[in-house]
């Protein structure tokens, strides 16, 4: 590699470069998302069905059709502590391959907490000040939704609660901990604190949790106190709204690269992640005709948009929620005990399990086995160790170089480098030691799962 080369690997913006919008796919969709329904009477809720737990600007953003809405001021000045993030092109993974394939990567591990998260924990905490609410519950996997939005509560001055997966409460320590040094109070879910708690305990002692789980006690808190209200860190419209900003910034960036990817790639747990980097792109695809292929990357241990249903479900466990339009594998769903605690979630959101169905997009899973790897060679080959949700993505774009190299042609890479793993050393313990095996779901397993469902079914 030369000295232009070097020159050229990160692709930078400038602060003013921050988009001003945030970026509405809904507008452009050819099919519109379904309604989520009421559980009691399968009829189409309002926006007043959501009020117990959210603002009403959150709420309005989440039912919205304009293609923009605008970031408030003060929502830029703290993104601008890390924004725009950088770009890079990835010659060290490339060489490593040995493939035509030119990659290139958005790396957000660059945030205060060290992924993507905050991008939409900084506007949600921000709308719940404005109308003065004093307390954030919430629920995290891999303990990067639940820093992120500590940190974000800790800028607007608001409590923050959460309730953190036990399986990732054990493994994740220093998550815990970053939490607590931002001011947030950390229970590991389930607990005897709330009645969704102690009935899954009753059942099963000694559960390792689920997100499903923790989003149950998260929104039985907030709907229990009128100073409280709840946030979600994926699949409601809303959060991949605000995830925008990095592909829209990724945009100017690969432009400025003299470049635009042939194919996007991005982790999938609940739809953030990849909605913030995919959905501007396919934005060209809807009013450029271009032909970006976008691909969501899940762990086969819980494949929803590879393997699930899409039907109407709820999306939590216990069945607090509205039901929502999603590509599922069952609310009942509890998923195998992987690291990658941020993608163990049953279900997909509206937005994107709707362009799933539309095939608008595509979805791909790795094994535990696969993604580590992946992850191990991108450390070595790029200096940095990725979180173990980041290594899905990693393995789909090093899965697409290769065939690049198979079929000997060069095509233009971008994933979404979405965190840093240097909370995570455990699992990259456990990969060496040769812990993690192979696991993926069984036929038999995933319509277990559905049978427990009676909730509609979507022709």
């Amino acid at each position: 590699m030369n000295l232009v080369d070097l020159q050229r690997r990160k692709i930078t913006l400038e602060e003013h470069e921050i988009p001003e919008n945030y970026y509405n796919i809904v507008a452009d969709m050819p099919n519109k998302p379904l309604p989520p329904l009421n559980p009691a009477t399968l009829e189409p809720i309002g926006p007043e069905a959501l009020a117990p737990l959210f603002p009403m600007e959150l709420i309005k953003q989440e039912v919205a059709t304009d293609r923009y809405v605008e970031i408030p001021d003060e929502v830029r000045h703290i993104y601008s502590i890390y924004r725009p993030t950088p770009l890079y092109r990835a010659y060290g993974l490339e060489k490593a391959l040995d493939t035509p394939a030119k990659i290139y990567y958005k790396y957000e591990g660059v945030s205060p907490t060290g992924s993507h998260k905050p991008n939409t924990a900084i506007p949600q905490a921000y709308y719940n000040k404005q109308e003065g609410v004093k307390r954030i519950t919430t629920e995290t996997g891999a303990g990067q939704w639940g820093s992120a939005l500590s940190f974000a509560c800790s800028k607007f001055g608001l409590e923050c609660e959460v309730y953190m997966v036990k399986l990732s409460f054990e493994h994740k320590p220093y998550r815990k901990i970053m939490m607590n040094t931002f001011g947030a109070k950390v229970f590991s879910s389930p607990t005897n604190l709330t009645e969704a708690g102690r009935k899954i305990l009753a059942e099963n002692p000694e559960t390792t949790g689920s997100l499903g789980i923790a989003i149950s006690e998260a929104i039985e808190r907030a709907a229990s106190d009128p100073d409280t209200k709840y946030a979600l860190g994926s699949v409601l419209n809303h959060v991949k709204l605000h995830q925008t900003i990095i592909g829209q910034e990724a945009i100017k960036q690969m432009e400025k690269a003299g470049e635009m990817p042939d194919i996007v790639i991005a982790p999938f747990g609940g739809g953030s992640n990849f909605a913030g980097l995919a959905f501007p792109f396919l934005r060209l695809n809807f009013e450029n005709g271009s032909n970006i292929r976008c691909i969501a990357s899940e762990p086969s241990s819980c494949p929803k948009l590879t393997r699930g249903e899409f039907r109407y479900d709820f999306g939590d466990t216990v069945g607090m929620t509205p039901l929502l339009p999603m590509y599922t594998l069952g609310h009942n769903f509890l998923p195998a005990p992987i690291h990658a605690g941020g993608l163990r979630y049953h279900g997909a959101g509206v937005i994107v399990s709707q362009l799933l169905k539309d095939k608008l997009i595509e979805a791909k899973a790795h094994d535990n086995v696969e993604v580590f790897e992946a992850g191990v060679l991108f450390a070595r080959a790029e200096g940095i160790i990725p979180a173990p949700e980041a290594t899905h993505g990693i393995a789909t774009a090093i899965a697409e170089a290769k065939k690049c190299k198979e079929e000997g042609v060069s095509k233009t890479i971008l994933f979404n480098l979405c965190g840093h793993g240097n909370f995570d050393m455990k699992a990259y313990e456990d990969f060496f030691a040769g812990k993690i095996t192979r696991h993926e779901l069984t036929k038999e397993e995933i319509l277990a799962s559905l049978a427990t469902l009676n909730t509609p079914t979507i022709d």
